[in-house]
């Protein structure tokens, strides 16, 4: 490119919009990079203009009740776009957040004249319209410039708008596939990792649920058994608070270690979320779980088009991990499942179709990171 230093204005909402965001970078280390980030992207370089957990609220009464702090934020980031004059705004995830504040930029006079001046507007993950509601293709076509999509069947959706959308694979792709899978170790100790979620409200309504799951084990003879918790910056105090009171203590590992404790799980149960796509892709037997407001879980139930929550499942057209959402969601579905999968057939058969997924998550022509990276280079 030109001389002049590219200036990227980035927001990510969630801990893996923050993983993406900090690869991202890593990958443009002569570009300038401002904006909202958690952990990995200010050990990138990020100096954030404040706490990425303000934005990781999901479900209609949740964003109802946090309605005030994020309308704040928005008007932060609207004027700190404005101040900072980037070249292009790439948001990662947390859509309504994104579209908020572009549609703010686009509003207001000086933003005008930054967009008359070439300011582009890029998005990273295309919203699940082959799912539910449609008619957001339409309206992100409004709104963005360009969108990066993780898969090719994603992309048409969106072009046939006019919005120019690009596959660039799964962004965990490219440090999982291909790594040992679930460990072969001898000990008799046998992992069972659990997932709350990255969210408070989930984090919540799950760790009840957790809690018994863990001591019905206990109390029913399961031994040799070892519990973990990875936790994420967003709710690691809520869930070490949960966990002091339990008379079974799980082990809790910080995010930068779920990997390895992943490798040697046993039996993962998560909450859905891209922790599921990371177990699918190192081929370890998960079971998912997610309770919403009664409010908001009702409202998706009268749009949502597809079978499964779970991407590998939507992938494969089959239900490969075992959902139990909402009222299903229940110690007693969480243990049965959990005996199904002590049963060497049942396991060998769902790791054999986990397998099957393999070649749908990544590109030949590079990382996510990397791909998006250069897109951003030849935008400005």
């Amino acid at each position: 490119m030109q001389n002049k230093k590219i200036r990227i204005f980035i927001i990510a909402g969630e801990v893996s919009g923050d993983v993406l965001g900090a690869r991202i970078m890593c990958e443009m280390p002569d570009a300038e990079f401002i904006g909202v980030g958690g952990e990995n992207m200010i050990a990138a370089g990020l100096k954030p203009l404040f706490p990425m957990a303000d934005l990781a609220v999901m479900g209609v009464v949740e964003v109802a009740a946090h309605a005030k702090t994020l309308t704040r934020r928005i008007r932060q980031t609207v004027q700190a776009i404005i101040d900072n004059r980037p070249d292009i705004v790439l948001t990662i995830d947390a859509p309504g957040f994104a579209k908020n504040v572009i549609k703010q930029v686009r509003k207001s006079v000086e933003g005008q004249k930054l967009i008359e001046a070439g300011l582009k507007f890029h998005h990273v993950v295309a919203p699940q319209v082959w799912a539910w509601r449609a008619g957001r293709a339409k309206k992100y076509a409004r709104t963005f410039d360009k969108l990066y999509a993780f898969f090719d069947f994603e992309v048409p959706y969106f072009t046939k708008y006019g919005l120019d959308t690009v596959a660039v694979g799964h962004p965990i792709s490219d440090s999982l596939l291909g790594k040992n899978k679930a460990s072969k170790s001898k000990k008799t100790e046998k992992i069972i990792t659990i997932v709350p979620g990255s969210r408070m409200s989930e984090v919540k309504r799950l760790m009840p649920i957790f809690h018994d799951v863990v001591h019905q084990l206990v109390a029913n003879g399961y031994s040799g058994y070892k519990f973990v918790i990875p936790t994420v910056e967003t709710t690691v105090d809520y869930v070490k608070s949960c966990v002091s009171k339990w008379k079974v203590k799980p082990e809790l590992v910080t995010s930068d270690k779920r990997y390895d404790v992943y490798s040697k799980t046993y039996i993962a149960i998560v909450a859905s979320g891209t922790v599921s796509a990371e177990l699918a892709m190192l081929h370890i037997p998960t079971i998912v779980v997610y309770k919403m407001n009664p409010i908001t879980s009702w409202l998706i139930k009268q749009v949502i088009r597809v079978n499964w929550v779970s991407l590998v499942n939507i992938l494969l057209n089959q239900g490969v991990y075992p959902e139990y959402l909402g009222k299903d969601a229940t110690t007693e579905n969480v243990l049965n499942e959990i005996q199904q999968l002590t049963i060497p057939s049942v396991r060998e058969k769902m790791v054999k179709q986990l397998k099957s997924a393999d070649n749908m998550w990544r590109r030949d022509e590079g990382t996510p990171a990397a791909l998006i990276a250069q897109s951003l280079r030849s935008a400005v």
